[in-house]
């Protein structure tokens, strides 16, 4: 009995000193390998640190959004992230075909998931770079009319003379027709009102022209104020 524990234990002990001494062999093989993969990410991330650097203080000497630049920054970080982690793991011998391909396929997954959202995105950049408006402008977009209160990569807010905060997704702001109240310094803005029929409405227009004289907002040029009536309805003027 003793003598078949011992034949046992002799196999066990060859098996375990085989494998131990082809993994040796292995991690030997992939040392120089392991090595480069490790150079290869410390190098990246500190060329990363740098490039982040570099871009942050571009984009701050160019006035950049503060939401471009935020995105910008993030999208830099992640390409070469990736980009080192790709370059590491093929230094390890990592068959990088079956890896790129899984990163493709969930590359088409999530931008067919995220349709919506990149449309947003893409909407965002187009606000951003082409500033059709600013914060504190008063617009009208589409429907919707307020004060803009935030413009962000996904949406746009607003909020309304009600204060009722509106948010429209920047795929709608881009296709819909803009009107900016804010964007130049003069505006001619029209004021209807009515009056009745006993009114005097020659004195009525006197009246208004005199008011808007004592108001210092009104322009005399390039044009005086026009006061004049516009319809006769069936109850007032």
């Amino acid at each position: 009995m003793s003598l078949q524990y011992f034949y046992r234990y002799a196999i066990i002990s060859n098996e375990v000193k085989n494998m131990s001494q082809k993994f040796l062999s292995q991690v030997e093989d992939l040392l120089p390998n392991i090595v480069a993969a490790v150079l290869i990410l410390v190098c990246g991330f500190l060329v990363q640190r740098v490039v982040l650097k570099l871009m942050g203080r571009a984009l701050s000497l160019k006035h950049v959004d503060a939401t471009i630049h935020k995105f910008l920054m993030s999208m830099v970080r992640v390409v070469i992230t990736v980009i080192v982690a790709v370059s590491a793991l093929s230094a390890v011998k990592v068959p990088m075909s079956s890896i790129i391909a899984a990163i493709g396929t969930a590359g088409v997954a999530i931008c067919l998931s995220l349709k919506d959202s990149l449309s947003n995105v893409a909407g965002g950049f187009i606000i951003l770079l082409a500033k059709p408006f600013r914060v504190g402008d008063y617009v009208e977009i589409g429907k919707n009319e307020g004060t803009v209160d935030v413009i962000s990569i996904l949406y746009t807010k607003l909020n309304t003379i009600e204060n009722k905060a509106v948010f429209i997704p920047n795929s709608i702001v881009t296709k819909s027709a803009v009107t900016n109240f804010t964007a130049e310094k003069k505006r001619c803005l029209e004021l209807r009102f009515s009056i009745s029929y006993s009114d005097d409405h020659n004195k009525a227009i006197q009246l208004v022209k005199d008011t808007l004289k004592k108001d210092k907002r009104i322009l005399s040029s390039p044009a005086e104020p026009l006061v004049v009536v516009g319809e006769h309805g069936s109850s007032a003027i």
